[in-house]
């Protein structure tokens, strides 16, 4: 028996005139999945969900949720949207902005809850235009859960947040998706991918270019990074050792990428560094390496 996808895009393409925002995307989200979506700027993040919310038309391709046109679902319920920009009406209080969204809708939770699911009861009464960044977007956060929305749709939400309010943030999108709550989400910050993501879907050019755990996406970053403290060291040796990809050097600190870290390792140690430490790449490793120049092949697992 075969589940309707939460998402499915087929043979996505989308042009502004000489430029190809997305190009060719095919992507399958199942039912209770929490999705990473990341690129670079440009990449075409953003095209693809304005296509998959109804907001743009794609040149070619189709987009489907729960089976139906994006505008379909929309007026079911079924998906709500926290996008990076948007208007709010700062006069109104917070408590006001959702009671009066509220009353677009036929059926929604009861405005109380979503206040509290949201972490902003306590600024209920706050007009907007008095509420920082962060508190905004929460807002914003409060407005997508009224219909109760069986897909959730995230971009870039926790721009202008401070860190505890990402943590907080995340912490409640991670109760809702355990109620099975689909969710997809944009983020320039890897680490919200890296830590809250089931999948993730890396674009490049309008392409995907990696689909899946973020284990998986670090795995195709070969190499690890050697860390030493090595006062003095000449950079240019160290890029001379065979498969030594790039050098950084930190105050007295040098971060050798490459291939062979036992090499490394040894040429520090002879050269008096200290303190050495060696890692597996992580996820910006991956990332880089994946939707940089040096990397024009397609990989990933299809979904």
């Amino acid at each position: 028996m075969t589940t309707t996808p939460a998402v499915h895009l087929e043979h996505l393409s989308k042009s502004y005139g000489s430029v190809q925002a997305v190009a060719d995307v095919s992507l399958r989200i199942e039912p209770g999945e929490v999705v990473a979506l990341l690129g670079p700027n440009g990449a075409g993040k953003t095209t693809t969900i304005d296509m998959l919310l109804g907001l743009a038309k794609p040149d070619s391709g189709t987009a489907r949720v729960f089976g139906a046109a994006p505008e379909a679902a929309i007026k079911a319920g079924r998906i709500s949207a926290v996008m990076q920009s948007g208007g709010l009406i700062r006069d109104l209080t917070v408590r006001e902005t959702v009671r009066l969204t509220a009353a677009l809708f036929s059926h929604t939770q009861p405005i109380d809850d979503v206040l509290a699911r949201a972490g902003i009861s306590s600024i209920a009464d706050r007009s907007v235009g008095k509420c920082s960044g962060g508190q905004q977007q929460r807002l914003k956060f409060a407005l997508a859960l009224l219909p109760e929305p069986d897909l959730l749709v995230l971009d870039e939400p926790t721009t202008g947040m401070d860190v505890e309010g990402r943590r907080d943030f995340w912490n409640a999108i991670r109760r809702d998706a355990r109620g099975g709550r689909t969710v997809l989400f944009a983020t320039h910050y890897l680490d919200e991918a890296d830590a809250y993501a089931d999948r993730i879907v890396l674009l490049r050019q309008g392409r995907i270019v990696a689909d899946g755990s973020a284990a998986e996406v670090k795995n195709l970053a070969s190499g690890r990074t050697v860390t030493a403290t090595a006062p003095g060291i000449e950079t240019s040796a160290l890029l001379r050792i065979p498969g030594v990809d790039r050098v950084e050097t930190r105050g007295e600190r040098v971060i050798v990428h490459g291939r062979d870290s036992d090499t490394v390792a040894r040429h520090l140690f002879a050269a008096g560094a200290v303190d050495l430490e060696i890692v597996s790449k992580n996820l910006e490793d991956a990332f880089l390496a994946l939707t940089t120049d040096r990397s024009a092949d397609l990989v990933g697992s299809s979904k």
